[in-house]
């Protein structure tokens, strides 16, 4: 299913999207309908500085979302998108969990986000204006944060999602405040898991950041996808720059600005995720594990696992 949805006054896409998906509203929730899944969608208003969307859903067909913002002139949002932010250790069979990172954004920036069947969206989007933004971070010292409050670039940045995030994210869901305090109380939180972002943006290198073309943002993106789906080979970096139709050092540039790690570091920081996500939710062996991420050596695999997961993976999988 093809959706289009158009932005014309920056009041976001929860009702929109809802109306053109069929779904009932349940109060401040929007229940997704029996025949294209099942869970809900909910968000928070708190005036044109910032609003917040939670999705708590499964799909059982794809459907591919265009959206496409028409901003009035003067108002400039920052979207954070935080996928995967919810613990999915209670998960239905056959169902794939998304892949937990934080994307930042200008609202600007028209995007197709494709939500597969299948997967459990279990995400966070805030919209806040850089004016709060500003007011709230202004006096933190980065390139990046620098970049996101003030740039008139074009910018792209994606960090990790931390278990502070997790834990902010989980109280909001099985949150113990009566209704009256409900909106002040997920205020709070989304500034909360504001500061837990900017604190991991705070982590990377102090290199300039400069803006990034909306089909560079695409071709880096690109090659993620491409690693994320062959994690048993190692990365060849002037293919991947070719097929991106850029240099190598643009490349490496572009990606390590975005992700904050380069290409191989990335490469590897993913192949360790879901080795421990074999380890743990598919219970594979270690060499089981090892071997189909492309390992050959598992001594050499159990030292890559434990620099980037902390532990050795037998013995994270014994945890």
């Amino acid at each position: 299913m093809k959706i289009e949805v158009v932005d014309k006054d920056g009041s976001g896409i929860l009702n929109k999207l809802a109306d053109a998906i069929g779904a009932s509203v349940r109060g401040r929730f929007i229940d997704i309908p029996e025949k294209l899944g099942e869970g809900y969608m909910t968000g928070f208003n708190w005036g044109n500085d910032l609003r917040m969307m939670i999705r708590n859903y499964y799909l059982k067909e794809e459907i591919v979302l265009e959206r496409k913002n028409i901003i009035p002139e003067g108002q400039e949002n920052v979207i954070f998108f935080l996928s995967g932010i919810f613990d999915s250790s209670v998960q239905k069979e056959k169902l794939l969990p998304e892949q937990p990172n934080v994307f930042i954004c200008m609202q600007s920036v028209s995007s197709v986000i494709a939500m597969p069947q299948n997967t459990f969206f279990r995400s966070i989007t805030i919209s806040a204006s850089r004016d709060y933004l500003k007011q709230r971070f202004s006096e933190l010292q980065h390139p990046v944060i620098s970049n996101i409050l003030s740039s008139q670039d074009t910018f792209a940045y994606e960090t990790g999602i931390s278990p502070a995030m997790v834990t902010t994210a989980g109280e909001m869901i099985h949150q113990l405040v009566p209704q009256s305090l409900e909106s002040h109380y997920n205020k709070l939180k989304c500034e909360e898991l504001l500061c837990h972002i900017f604190a991991m943006l705070l982590q990377r290198e102090q290199t300039p950041a400069s803006g990034i073309h909306i089909k560079d943002i695409k071709a880096i993106y690109s090659i993620k996808f491409y690693l994320q789906s062959n994690l048993d080979k190692a990365p060849d970096i002037a293919s991947l720059a070719k097929e991106a139709g850029m240099s190598e050092p643009k490349l490496r540039k572009l990606f390590k600005q975005t992700f904050g790690k380069g290409v191989f570091e990335y490469y590897q920081f993913m192949r360790m995720q879901e080795a421990a996500r074999l380890l743990k939710e598919k219970h594979l062996s270690v060499s089981e594990a090892g071997y189909e991420l492309g390992f050959t050596n598992l001594s050499h695999f159990s030292r890559v696992f434990e620099q980037h997961i902390g532990l050795k993976p037998k013995k994270y999988s014994a945890l």
